[in-house]
């Protein structure tokens, strides 16, 4: 079976995010917002850049097993969604600022797209699950 192409274009979106975190981890002054990163997930003694270096690589690891149609794959990204989601909710309502509330919409439509498309992820034929490869180029 073929890779969905939602699956696809939010595989590709927080591949760019996670591009965005290294960075900005690397190139710019990681304490220049008034709440950082680590703070939001309440972390506030963790380091700021080692924390953006350490979710981008989650990140990718979870982009990988999400592109690559993986059991774990999925579960990892409903994990990363509802998390991400109830975080962005959170902060949304004590900050009331328009980015919290498209991360949670977001966080909510990757959640129920990737509940639609699970059988992707749990196929299996003729007793034995095709695996599939993801092909960068």
């Amino acid at each position: 079976m073929k890779r969905p192409l939602g699956v696809t274009l939010i595989s590709y979106f927080y591949l760019f995010g996670a591009v965005v975190l290294i960075a900005t981890a690397l190139f710019f002054d990681a304490n220049a917002n008034d709440v950082s990163v680590a703070e939001r997930f309440g972390l506030p003694l963790f380091p700021e850049r080692l924390f953006r270096i350490t979710l981008a690589i989650f990140s990718l690891i979870v982009i990988y097993g999400y592109m690559s149609l993986r059991k774990w794959g999925f579960w990892l990204m409903i994990l990363y969604s509802f998390g991400f989601g109830m975080i962005s909710c959170i902060l949304s309502f004590y900050n009331n600022h328009p980015p919290f509330t498209g991360n949670f919409i977001w966080s909510v439509i990757v959640f129920i797209y990737t509940i639609c498309v699970s059988k992707s992820f749990f196929i299996k034929e003729r007793g034995v699950k095709k695996t599939l490869y993801v092909k960068l180029s």
